[in-house]
């Protein structure tokens, strides 16, 4: 089993301070920062571009995790390598209009690790065929555009399945996970077989982000 990451997600952060924030959140003991990226087109929600990728990366050495929930991510693509993104994640769905697999070859090109994810309502076999071509799959939690929703056990099964292919092939596949993620439901993914945890809310409101890190990870106080 991999070793369990920890990517605070900075759309729950306090952005009139993000340098502090993130200074907090490396402190904790953070293994990535996530970026959700939104259009309102893809989503119904916007949230920030690749000027905020570029803010970030001023402050912190820590890989950034860069989550493409827009249209046409092939087309914008170059902008987020500029602005330092060490991973790029992508959808498969057709909705986000682009050829998944050109996609990919180009951020693996650019030097970027490689992710895919699906939303809740899509069914796992939409991911199979790219599996050995990513090195990360990620598996939406709840529906993606706006943080605090609710976990969803169900979606436990399209991880499962992850793990089994990872598993049978000996591959190098990050499997992580987004949305609702606290102790609780960080516990069950991690028994599902996801190493990667994405939290927002649960780590940048709770008053000490070093223990919100630790109970993610299920490690005693320190």
């Amino acid at each position: 089993m991999p070793r369990v990451l920890v990517a605070p997600s900075i759309l729950a952060a306090d952005f009139s301070d993000l340098a502090t924030e993130i200074h907090r959140a490396e402190a904790a003991g953070a293994d990535w920062l996530h970026l959700d990226i939104m259009d309102g087109h893809f989503v119904d929600n916007i949230s920030f571009g690749p000027a905020m990728v570029a803010a970030v990366r001023k402050h912190t050495r820590l890989p950034l995790d860069v989550h493409l929930m827009i249209e046409h991510p092939d087309h914008y693509l170059p902008r987020f390598v500029e602005a330092g993104a060490n991973s790029i994640t992508v959808h498969v769905e057709p909705e986000s209009k682009h050829d998944v697999e050109k996609t990919l070859h180009a951020i693996r090109d650019a030097g970027c690790g490689a992710g895919l994810t699906l939303n809740p309502a899509t069914p796992f076999a939409a991911i199979e065929p790219y599996l050995d071509r990513i090195d990360l799959l990620l598996i939406m939690t709840v529906h993606p555009g706006f943080g605090g929703q609710a976990f969803r056990p169900e979606m436990m099964e399209k991880v499962s399945r992850a793990k089994a292919w990872r598993d049978d092939r000996g591959a190098k596949l990050d499997l992580e996970v987004d949305g609702g993620i606290n102790a609780e439901t960080a516990k069950l993914s991690v028994e599902s077989g996801a190493n990667v945890l994405v939290a927002g809310t649960s780590i940048f409101r709770a008053p000490d982000y070093r223990e919100a890190v630790q109970s993610l990870r299920g490690e005693p106080k320190k």
